[in-house]
């Protein structure tokens, strides 16, 4: 019989804490999903990058920072300005 993988029947959150990572891999996930949300959400609304800047009152280049979904950087106040200019709200809830 061949070894034993210690990580059968674990869950990949137990890997990835295991590895040090939780953390660091849950922000990246968070920011990407709401980058894709952000996005979603100016398509349905039919509004460009520019559009969109000027109704959040910040740049262009700006923006493309808090549609990057990899950079986890972004400030609360800045997601929740953005939320709004798309007529959504931002929820962030502590399980």
């Amino acid at each position: 019989m061949g070894k034993k993988n210690p990580y059968v029947g674990s869950s990949f959150e137990d890997y990835l804490r295991e590895q040090g990572t939780l953390e660091e891999t849950t922000a990246s996930a968070i920011k990407s999903v709401l980058a894709w949300q952000l996005e979603q959400a100016m398509a349905e609304e039919s509004m460009s990058k520019v559009q969109m800047a000027k109704a959040m009152n910040t740049s262009r280049s700006q923006l493309d920072r808090i549609l990057d979904p990899k950079n986890d950087k972004i400030q609360l106040d800045t997601l929740i300005a953005a939320a709004k200019a798309v007529g959504r709200e931002l929820r962030i809830e502590l399980l």
